[in-house]
C-alpha cells in the first residue's frame, strides 16, 4: 500500500509527518538525545549491520506473532514504551493507549506522563505503570498503590539516567508552565505549525507540562521542571532499593536500563520478573554503544532466568526481528509510536503498530519462521565486532585493571 494522506507506510514517512506539523521546539524534543548524540545514532545504525540468511521455499503459510510479557498476553512483541509529558496531541497517552489495545499489546505509561494512570487504565487495561526512584519510599508506595488500584498489570523502574541534558546543537526551549510568557515566545512557530495549533484549539485545551501521576492525594500536580528537579536531589537508590521496593509492589516487575550483563544479573537476584535492555533512547550516558550492540551478553547471561526485552532504534518490524532473534522476548517502542501520534493523533499510532506488525510477518516469511518463538541467532548475519560486549566479570578479590 503506497503512502497516502490517511496512511503512511513508514515510520520514516511518520517523522517526516510530525516534522512538518509540529512546532520546532516540540519536534527537537522528540528527536533529542544525550551531548553528541553518538548513542542516540548508533541505536538505529547498529540494525542496519546485522544482516539476514533467508529461504525461499517450504515457506510457512501462516506466521504466529503472539507472545506473553509481564503475564500479559500480546498480539505481537511489540509495546508502547513509557514516554513523559507528550505536547503532540491534545489526547495524549489515552490516544496511545487505545491504540494499542485496538493492536492487541501493552503499555507502559510514563510517571512524567500527561494523563493520569486513571484515564490510561480505562483505555487500555495492559497497562505497565513506570517510575523514576523519586522522592522518598513513603511517596514511591503511594504512587505504586495508586497504579495497582487502578489497574495496573506491572511496574517498571527506570534506572538508566546520569542526567546528561547538554547537547552540543543546544537544547530546545521547554517551559516551566505554558503562561501568557511562555505562549508569546512560542507564538511564531505555532502560527507557523497551525494544524497542531488547531488541535488543541478545538480541545479547549493547551499541552499540558504537568505530571499528574506524582501528585500526593490533595496535591497540585508537579510541572515536569518541578518533579524533575525533585527526581535530580533524590539520593541515588542501591540494589537493596530496588528490592526493597519490588517486594513491596509483589507483581510483574521490571527493570528497565540494563547494559552491563552484571546489572542483569543483579536484577535477577532480586527477583525481577523482566528487563529492558535499554541506554534511554540515547539520553543518558553519550557513548554507549546501541541497546541491540548490548543485547547478546544480556541474553547469555540471564535469559533463562528472567524475561528480556529491549528498547532503542526500532524504526521497522524486521528490527523487531533481530532483536527477537539475538534472544529478546519483545522489544518497547518510544519515538515511532510518538512521530505517529504527531502525525494523526491515534489513528498514526494505530499505523505505525501495524507497519511495524506486517514489518515482523514479513521478515519472519523470508526466513522461513512459522513463529517469533522460532527465532534463533542463525537467522542473523553478524558482524566481528558488533556486540562490542562489557567485559567479562571479574572473580572476587581480583585487582581492577
Amino acid at each position: 500500500m503506497a503512502s497516502s494522506k490517511e496512511w503512511f507506510e513508514t515510520v520514516a514517512e511518520a517523522q517526516r509527518r510530525a516534522k512538518r506539523r509540529l512546532p520546532k521546539s516540540v519536534y527537537l524534543a522528540l528527536v533529542a538525545g544525550a551531548e553528541r548524540g553518538l548513542t542516540l545514532e548508533d541505536n538505529v545504525n547498529a540494525f542496519s549491520e546485522l544482516g539476514f540468511r533467508p529461504h525461499i521455499a517450504d515457506l510457512p503459510q501462516h506466521r504466529e506473532q503472539s507472545t506473553t510479557v509481564l503475564g500479559q498476553d500480546i498480539s505481537f512483541p511489540v509495546i508502547i514504551s513509557p514516554t513523559g509529558v507528550q505536547a503532540v496531541n491534545p489526547d495524549g497517552e489515552v490516544a496511545v493507549a487505545r491504540a494499542a489495545a485496538a493492536a492487541g499489546t501493552a503499555m507502559g505509561l510514563s510517571s512524567f506522563a500527561s494523563k493520569p494512570i486513571e484515564e490510561v487504565a480505562a483505555a487500555n487495561p495492559k497497562v505497565f505503570f513506570q517510575m523514576y526512584w523519586v522522592g522518598g519510599k513513603d511517596r514511591l508506595l503511594q504512587r505504586a498503590e495508586r497504579a495497582r488500584s487502578a489497574g495496573a498489570k506491572a511496574l517498571i523502574i527506570t534506572l538508566d539516567w546520569t542526567f546528561a541534558h547538554r547537547r552540543d546543537w543546544g537544547s530546545p526551549f521547554i517551559p516551566e508552565r505554558l503562561d501568557l510568557k511562555a505562549m508569546l515566545k512560542f507564538a511564531p512557530e505555532g502560527i507557523v505549525r497551525p494544524r497542531w495549533l488547531l488541535d488543541f484549539a478545538k480541545s479547549g485545551k493547551l499541552p499540558d507540562l504537568s505530571t499528574p501521576n506524582l501528585a500526593a492525594p490533595g496535591e497540585q500536580a508537579p510541572t515536569f521542571f518541578g518533579a524533575y528537579g525533585e527526581w535530580m536531589g533524590t539520593p541515588l537508590p542501591t540494589w537493596d532499593d530496588v528490592k526493597w521496593l519490588r517486594d513491596e509492589w509483589g507483581g510483574p516487575f521490571m527493570v528497565k536500563g540494563i547494559m552491563h550483563p552484571d546489572d542483569a544479573r543483579r536484577a535477577v537476584d532480586i527477583g525481577a520478573t523482566a528487563i529492558s535492555v535499554s541506554n534511554h533512547g540515547g539520553n543518558n550516558l553519550d557513548g554507549t554503544p546501541a541497546s541491540i550492540r548490548a543485547l547478546p551478553a544480556v541474553v547469555d547471561a540471564v535469559g533463562d532466568q528472567i524475561e528480556v526485552l529491549l528498547d532503542g532504534g526500532i524504526r521497522r518490524g524486521s528490527d523487531v526481528v533481530k532483536a527477537l532473534a539475538l534472544g529478546a522476548k519483545a522489544v518497547m517502542i518510544g519515538r515511532a509510536y510518538l512521530w505517529g501520534m504527531a502525525a494523526s493523533g491515534e489513528r498514526g499510532v494505530a499505523n505505525v503498530l501495524e507497519i511495524l506488525k506486517s514489518g515482523v510477518d514479513e521478515a519472519l516469511l523470508g526466513l522461513g519462521r512459522g513463529s517469533i518463538h522460532d527465532l534463533v541467532r542463525e537467522d542473523l548475519i553478524i558482524p566481528d565486532g558488533f556486540t562490542k560486549a562489557a567485559p567479562a566479570p571479574r572473580q572476587s578479590g581480583a585487582t581492577p585493571s
